[in-house]
């Protein structure tokens, strides 16, 4: 109800007299108790008295009707309005769409699909009308007959419905407003609904609109659904018995349903027949030959199609669930268009990528925790599949590991349900234990190896794909956004951003020594790692390139937790709690595999932060612009330091951790990335950054408990990069990226003309080129050509130029300060002995003639 309305109302009440306004109602109040007194005045005679008892019931009557009256009044604001019932008919759900037009996903309010009278079978129509309303078409939302009847027939004990079809529709349509509990409140309701029900809609409509909402079990709604759920079939095409027995149901789907209770729903088959009969839309001869005809199902659950990004759907859902309220939209209803930043070729190969691998994996979890031994079998996750089939998956980890799998039987659902029955801890657990088909459900969901992956454009925050788990059907839990896990190893990379960007210098070089740092509780804690301690210095370049815990923990004790948080923040990781402790270095505080590639993205921008965009636009059902979003960047760290950190990383892929990524998937393209593995191999970790795209996965179990067993391939050089690679690779030889495509490289140096003649050959182009028309995304990589074999050639020389070219400009720094001295010292022992300068042994100046070409003195230019 509009609240303007209702201020004007309070006013008006407040303004009126309400003695005067009353004096009417307290003379007939006094009418009626006069009545009454005359009843039982013995001076009266019988007739008199029985006069005066029909005026008062009258009178009484009278005034329950005007209260009554008065009462549905005051409750039509309270009903659904004319344009209310109007938008019921027309409900469009929004659409959600990816950037290149595909459909992800439809907002429906439930599993409907909507069918017109043309399409429903005859059959359902008369069983309809014969069992439910069979003056449907002679009243006007009110069954004056029925009502009566049905009251009749409730003072008798005998209670039966008296509703229309169209106040069944209402009550459907508007649950909510109308309510659903035996009362006079919402029966006044539903009978004022379903008058305007019958002023909206005509006959027909009225009858399409409740056969498309009345549902029909196991998430089917609407006619069309219930016939293709229990008789697999459309609507159109149902027979007789069939069109019976899912009007039957509507009395009472759950008691009538035909899978459960089949003798049930036969036996309201049959009670709709006998109203076909009755109505004269059967004839006996048929009623007889049918009602002996035993149920025959065709079942099969409808389930709602799921889309390529169905955690990514939901993710959105929600979102524009709150956008839509704040701005007055309905999404369910007003056909809103939601174009998303999803590239459905990228997103099918994430797809895959997250499916073959992981089955790979899930071999190499099985077969390894079936056998006795924890020796390595091999180092190719293919040699497991074959192995699988032969042993019992994770008998080894279930016989050895008796309190966890007590622990996970505790934990159960079905053990609460049966402990609060009434049975003994112990008991419970005795008992679900012998249940087999607990138990195997139990452990399969324990031991399925999960993985979340998520990509996006670095220079505009753009999500361009997002797989949530292995399966949505088996697991809805979003991996991507959801889950908080420990990152490991993928945290060093800001650790070291915030020292560099505390002043710290790329060139510093800490012992990789065992180290020990004391703890404010009086702990102390001792940083390893699986190598043991070299003894040897190393720079933190080198330190972060092969992720040495205690290069890393010593880095952290200079700069401390908080400048390190600080950093975080800005850099993406908003939402989780990150513990000021040293041991944050090692990435021990949980967060979102969504929020670490945010990070990584903001690296890859050159040390600019961007939120991640989901959404690019939203439009009304005429195509009209309602929305549209983007991400402002804003300054996280300095240019230089992301480059540094890109160059380390970079390494890291080349020479240090993430080194499979080229041995195992040939990757070509300038990109750097970092692994991440935590204790005990329960996280596992990879984040891959190319100037087009930044991806991230995360592998390991729901359950923490539950881990990989083998130090190999629990690490995320073995396991999350491998989705990584997969997806990458697929992504390059497909053409979904510009594998051209560079960060910022110096483009001065002794061989910047070589490699801009090596650009030229490539056809590579500063700024890099927008990404070729991609091919279809089912296809397999393609095998290489002679021509990429060249290719591959010329680009592995150009990394190796760089590298040189890198380590020459290191080389000029380091010579160019040292020479400034002695050419500083040279100059004041030629002024000392008359302003005459001697030469330079010819060797030193060549050297100082790469580190200066001319230099300013009082005034003059003075050529070396």
């Amino acid at each position: 109800m509009n609240l303007k309305v209702i201020r004007k109302l309070g006013d008006w009440l407040q303004r009126q007299d309400w003695r005067k306004r009353t004096a009417w109602a307290r003379q007939f109040c006094l009418y009626i108790a006069t009545c009454f007194k005359r009843v039982v005045d013995p001076a009266l005679s019988k007739r008199a008295r029985i006069g005066a008892l029909c005026k008062g019931l009258a009178a009484l009557g009278g005034a329950m009707l005007g209260l009554l009256l008065a009462y549905a009044l005051l409750l039509i604001p309270f009903t659904p309005g004319i344009s209310d019932l109007r938008k019921a008919k027309i409900d469009q759900p929004a659409v959600l769409l990816s950037a290149d037009g595909k459909e992800l996903a439809t907002f429906k309010r439930n599993n409907r699909e909507w069918v017109e009278l043309n399409e429903i079978s005859p059959y359902v129509v008369k069983a309809l009308i014969a069992t439910e309303d069979h003056r449907f078409y002679e009243h006007h939302g009110l069954d004056f007959k029925r009502t009566a009847s049905s009251i009749v027939h409730t003072l008798r004990g005998n209670p039966q419905g008296g509703s229309t079809l169209t106040q069944q529709l209402a009550r459907n349509l508007y649950p909510e407003e109308i309510g659903r509990e035996r009362s006079i409140n919402r029966k006044i309701k539903e009978l004022i609904t379903a008058l305007k029900i019958e002023l909206t809609y005509t006959k027909d409509e009225i009858l399409v609109t409740y056969l498309n909402t009345m549902p029909f079990l196991y998430n089917a709604f609407g006619i069309e659904m219930g016939a293709r759920t229990y008789f697999d079939k459309p609507a159109a095409k149902l027979n007789v018995l069939e069109s019976a027995t899912l009007i039957g149901m509507l009395k009472g789907t759950s008691y009538y349903n035909p899978v459960l209770n089949p003798e049930r729903a036969q036996h309201r088959r049959n009670v709709v027949l006998s109203q076909m009969l009755k109505r004269g839309v059967l004839g006996q001869a048929e009623f007889d030959k049918l009602k002996n005809r035993p149920l025959r199902l065709d079942f099969e659950r409808q389930e709602a199609p799921q889309g390529i990004a169905p955690h990514f759907a939901e993710y959105a859902r929600k979102w524009l669930i709150d956008w839509a309220d704040r701005n007055d939209y309905n999404i369910y209803a007003d056909g809103l268009v939601v174009r998303t930043t999803i590239d459905s070729r990228l997103q099918a190969a994430a797809n895959q990528a997250v499916q073959r691998q992981l089955n790979a994996l899930q071999a190499v979890a099985d077969v390894e925790w079936a056998l006795p031994s924890d020796r390595l079998i091999s180092s190719s996750p293919y040699a497991y599949v074959g192995m699988q089939r032969r042993v019992k998956p994770f008998s080894h980890f279930w016989n050895s590991k008796g309190a966890i799998t007590d622990a996970f039987v505790r934990e159960s659902i079905a053990y609460r349900r049966v402990v609060n029955a009434g049975m003994t801890a112990d008991e419970a657990l005795t008992r679900l234990k012998k249940d087999g088909a607990f138990m195997d459900k139990l452990r399969a969901e324990k031991t399925r190896l999960q993985a979340g992956l998520v990509a996006l454009d670095p220079s505009s925050g753009e999500i361009r794909a997002w797989v949530g788990s292995r399966d949505y059907e088996a697991d809805q839990f979003d991996h991507v956004a959801q889950a908080r896990r420990q990152p490991g190893s993928t945290f060093k990379p800001i650790v070291y951003g915030a020292a560099l960007e505390n002043g710290m210098a790329k060139d510093q070089r800490f012992a990789d020594k065992e180290v020990e740092i004391a703890m404010k509780d009086g702990t102390v804690w001792r940083p390893t790692d699986m190598s043991g301690p070299s003894g040897r210095m190393m720079s933190i370049r080198q330190g972060l390139m092969y992720s040495k815990n205690t290069i890393t923990a010593q880095v952290m004790q200079e700069i401390g937790p908080r400048k390190t948080i600080a950093l975080a923040r800005k850099m993406g990781i908003r939402q989780s709690e990150l513990e000021s402790l040293p041991a944050l270095a090692l990435g021990v505080s949980p967060v979102t595999l969504l929020e670490m590639v945010s990070a990584y993205g903001t690296i890859a921008a050159s040390g600019e932060y961007r939120a991640p965009v989901f959404v690019a636009s939203i439009e009304d059902k005429q195509g009209r612009l309602l929305a549209s979003f983007t991400s402002k960047p804003s300054r996280a760290m300095s240019r230089e330091t992301a480059e540094e950190l890109i160059d380390m990383l970079r390494g890291a892929v080349r020479q240090g951790t993430g080194r499979g990524l080229i041995s195992r998937f040939g990757v070509v393209a300038d990109v750097a990335g970092k692994t991440g593995t935590t204790q005990n191999n329960t996280d596992g970790w990879f984040i891959l950054m190319h100037p087009r795209l930044v991806t991230g996965t995360w592998v390991g179990f729901n359950d923490a408990r539950v881990t990989m067993r083998s130090d190999y391939w629990g690490q995320g050089g073995h396991n999350a990069l491998l989705v990584v690679g997969d997806f990458f690779r697929h992504a390059a030889s497909s053409r979904l990226i510009d594998v051209r495509a560079q960060f910022p490289q110096p483009d001065d140096g002794m061989f910047g003309p070589l490699l801009r003649h090596i650009d030229e050959l490539l056809g590579r182009k500063r700024p890099a080129p927008a990404p070729s028309a991609p091919a279809d995304p089912e296809e397999e990589p393609s095998k290489d050509t002679p021509l990429d074999e060249v290719e591959r050639i010329i680009r592995q020389a150009h990394d190796v130029a760089q590298t040189v070219e890198r380590e020459q400009r290191r080389i000029e720094k380091a010579v160019e300060m040292p020479m400034k001295a002695l050419n500083d010292l040279q100059r004041e022992i030629a002024a000392q002995g008359g302003n005459r300068a001697e030469p330079l042994p010819r060797g030193q100046a060549e050297d100082k003639a790469h580190t200066r070409d001319t230099e300013t003195t009082s005034g003059t230019v003075t050529n070396q």
